[in-house]
């Protein structure tokens, strides 16, 4: 019985190896410069997920901005960063945007 279990450990053993060496030989090789299979880099956010990711704070719908990789609350006036194609939505880490203010709306003292 104990041959049995140690031949079966053995088993799951190589499995698991052969599993992960496999597995680390087809990931996609990342080098500086050069884009994925799709011509995007890598890490690049899906403007797909848009239809699912709400803001967290407000629960109103995020416009991707491109230009500095950050998913924009309009109405909050609020960004949250894109870090490696991963949206980071804690409200801590989002940076204010200064776009609150109403047109024509100035400072008074």
């Amino acid at each position: 019985m104990l041959s049995a279990t140690r031949g079966r450990l053995a088993s799951a053993l190589w499995a698991s190896r052969l599993t992960r060496r496999c597995l680390h030989a087809t990931r996609p090789r990342s080098s500086a410069g050069q884009g994925g299979r799709t011509g995007q880099p890598p890490s690049a956010f899906d403007p797909a997920l848009l239809d699912f990711l709400v803001c967290p704070l407000s629960k109103k719908p995020l416009r991707y901005e491109a230009s500095t990789n950050e998913l924009i609350n309009e109405e909050l006036g609020i960004a949250y960063p894109i870090i490696d194609g991963i949206p980071n939505m804690i409200p801590q880490a989002a940076r204010m945007t200064h776009q609150n203010k109403k047109p024509g709306e100035t400072k008074q003292q």
